[in-house]
């Protein structure tokens, strides 16, 4: 497909034209957003702000592992979830359990007799929990607190009642922390001492068991044994890999001597280069030889005999290089395990050492982390032997929240405003997908552009008619229809700087897009300035003409094509110098008297006597007799219908007419309406007076 860029202009041509795709586009997503509006039940929002901070002298101390944390760097976050959680909606529960406006919403489900009382109190208070909403103010410490319901005098009394359930909640587990906090120190205290002395018996029992004055002794000494024979490893690695890596080579080549001189370490044996100079010495003499005595020569046979000895002592040199090669390759490989051995040996005694020194550290440190623990808890009792019972956090409640008498959602004026714009966006969203969509020729600056080849003109769409539309040119010489017939005839008989195509095929793509109409009124439109017009309908599958015109059809074209008739087809059209030779009756093979020289003899003869020669084809993609009248005419008129013919469809056939190398000499376009175009719209309105338009009346176009 041909890519145009597109203007401005050329953008709202597109709006204007799918308008109303846009505004049915506009109207229903508008009337989607209004009744979702109206639809949405009102939400009402009550907010109370809180004061939360931290209160470092009495946090609670919590122990985690041993180690007591008092910094917590999400104090805020945790307060906030706590806030939301299921214990404060909970308490909320219980404190408005005889409130008249909350019974009056969640009364029936507290007093429901399925399940438990518990089971009901939560159902509630997952209700709640669900309507909170916490919103820290930026910079501060203040907490807005809120909630969110269909009542607002429930959203008052509720978010309220979070506030006060929230600080409740807050010292009841501040006080359940330090309750909990002072016994398991105690008790705490009392394992870490069991610990303590238990460890100190065991670190004592090892040294003893273990003499770790030699083990210490060891332990300066097996690092350097270990650096010695890591280091010969290292060494009889490479040895072993250097080895391994010639192994390998001769290894692959097998018994093949030839390639294993390739390999440099076989090459460069001092024997074997001897002995390769000796046969390159020995070949060159046997050459010598050849080119003075025969095969059979003694001193040739001589020569031959030197030479095979030459090679086979070097055979048996390399296969003794090869064989040195693997010897040393074992060699190299045994030295490795050896060294490997060693340094298992080494290694063996190394971690025996170092486990008995890692062993003596895990105890000692044992020993040491048991008396911190202990030392730090008994310090810590004996400093706080009652904890302040205070909460972590002070709560303040810096505003009750209050009845709103507007509801949050839903918000009709901002909803109406998005609905108005996503049914504007989406009405032209859609306006540009049908235009996407729509592959038919729709006027005739973008068909050029995207065929590549000249409209001579359009033909506007009547919808009703006085007449016939075949005859409109005959019976309306000076309507609008008329004239586009006028201005095809004109840009015809200009195509050509010398001299104007004689001979005119007018067909189509596909069926139905107006090739015979056409025909017959431009055949009209020519007969009127005074020239001499034959008009041959060679659609002898379908033909029309006769119908149209009102002739017989007993024998035409396909009767003298077939030599069943002469020249005495013509018949006279409906005006002066306007004649007609019809179809005739239909053959049983159309393409094969189309490609007779009949045809050929009749169009020499017809046009020394005719100024103009119309034909009127079948389509040019349905059956190939358009493509044989085009060979032997001068050119073709493609008709294409707008709104319908799709581009595809008119490429091919002009595809079809230049791998045959015949002449097109433009496009037509058909059944153009004007109004869905401004511009011709108003061009036609402006220069065709209501009288000279064709009249409402009779079948449509």
């Amino acid at each position: 497909m041909d890519i145009k860029e597109l203007h401005l202009t050329d953008y709202i041509k597109i709006i204007k034209k799918r308008r109303r795709i846009v505004f049915n586009v506009f109207v229903l997503v508008f009337i989607i957003g209004l009744v979702a509006t109206l639809a949405t039940t009102p939400i009402y929002r009550a907010t109370a702000s809180l004061l939360i901070e931290k209160n470092e002298r009495g946090g609670s101390v919590m122990p985690t592992f041993g180690v007591v944390m008092s910094y917590d760097p999400d104090f805020m976050d945790t307060q906030y979830q706590l806030i939301k959680s299921t214990a404060v909606a909970r308490k909320v529960v219980d404190l408005l359990a005889q409130d008249a406006t909350f019974n009056k919403f969640y009364g029936t489900t507290l007093k429901a007799t399925t399940g438990t009382k518990d089971a009901n109190h939560d159902e509630v208070a997952k209700m709640i929990r669900g309507g909170i909403i916490v919103t820290p103010v930026k910079n501060t410490k203040i907490v807005d607190v809120s909630y969110m319901a269909g009542d607002p005098a429930l959203t008052e009394v509720i978010a309220n009642t979070i506030a006060k359930a929230y600080i409740e909640v807050l010292l009841e587990l501040s006080i359940s922390s330090t309750q909990y906090t002072l016994e398991w120190m105690s008790k705490k205290a009392e394992e870490e001492k069991e610990k303590l002395e238990k460890s100190e018996r065991a670190l004592q029992q090892y040294m003893k068991g273990q003499n770790f004055v030699a083990v210490e002794d060891k332990v300066a000494v097996v690092p350097q044994k270990l650096a010695e024979i890591n280091s010969q490893l290292i060494k009889a690695v490479e040895r072993r890999n250097v080895a391994e890596s010639l192994y390998n080579k001769v290894k692959g080549i097998g018994d093949n001597v030839d390639e294993a001189e390739t390999i440099s370490a076989v090459a460069s044996d001092a024997t074997v280069s001897a002995l390769r100079q000796q046969i390159m010495k020995a070949d060159q003499n046997a050459m010598e030889l050849s080119q003075k005595y025969g095969a059979k020569h003694p001193a040739m046979v001589r020569a031959n005999e030197d030479l095979k000895v030459l090679k086979s002592k070097r055979e048996k040199e390399i296969r003794r290089v090869i064989e040195t090669i693997k010897k040393e390759y074992e060699i190299a490989r045994s030295n490795e395990g050896g060294a490997r051995s060693m340094l298992a040996s080494t290694n063996a005694e190394a971690l025996a050492v170092n486990d008995k020194l890692i062993e003596y550290k895990v105890l000692s440190r044992d020993v040491e982390t048991n008396r911190q623990i202990y030392d730090s808890l008994i310090k810590k009792i004996k400093e706080q032997s009652i904890i302040e019972q205070v909460r972590s956090a002070n709560v303040l409640l810096v505003e009750k929240a209050e009845k709103s008498g507007t509801p949050v959602t839903p918000r009709t004026t901002r909803n109406l405003l998005i609905s108005v714009m996503l049914g504007l966006l989406s009405g032209i969203g859609m306006a540009f997908f049908v235009e996407y969509l729509d592959q038919t020729i729709k006027n005739p600056e973008e068909a050029e552009a995207k065929l590549g080849i000249s409209i001579l003109g359009m033909i506007p769409l009547i919808e009703t008619t006085e007449y016939p539309i075949d005859k409109l040119v005959e019976k309306q010489p000076l309507s609008p229809f008329t004239e586009n017939y006028k201005a095809i005839r004109t840009a015809l008989l200009l195509s050509a700087a010398d001299q104007p195509p004689k001979r005119i095929l007018i067909s189509s793509a596909q069926p139905g897009e107006g090739k015979t109409v056409t025909a017959i009124n431009l055949a009209t439109a020519i007969a009127q300035s005074e020239y001499k017009v034959l008009l041959i309908d060679a659609d002898l599958r379908k033909s029309r003409v006769h119908k149209a015109l009102g002739l017989h059809n007993s024998k035409g074209l396909s009767t003298y094509l077939a030599g069943a008739s002469d020249m005495d087809i013509i018949q006279q059209g409906p005006v002066p110098n306007l004649f007609v030779i019809p179809a005739g009756p239909v053959p049983p093979n159309p393409s094969e008297l189309l490609s007779s020289n009949r045809l050929n003899f009749m169009i020499r003869a017809l046009s020394e006597e005719y100024d103009i020669l119309i034909f009127d084809s079948p389509p040019l993609l349905s059956v190939t007799d358009a493509l044989i009248l085009s060979k032997v005419l001068d050119g073709t008129v493609i008709v294409a219908k707008a709104g319908k013919t799709v581009y595809d469809d008119v490429k091919h056939a002009l595809k079809n007419l230049s791998d045959l190398n015949a002449h097109t000499l433009g496009v037509v376009i058909n059944a153009f309406d004007t109004k869905k175009n401004e511009y011709y719209y108003r061009y036609y309105n402006y220069y065709y007076s209501d009288e000279k338009k064709p009249h409402s009346k009779g079948k449509k176009a």
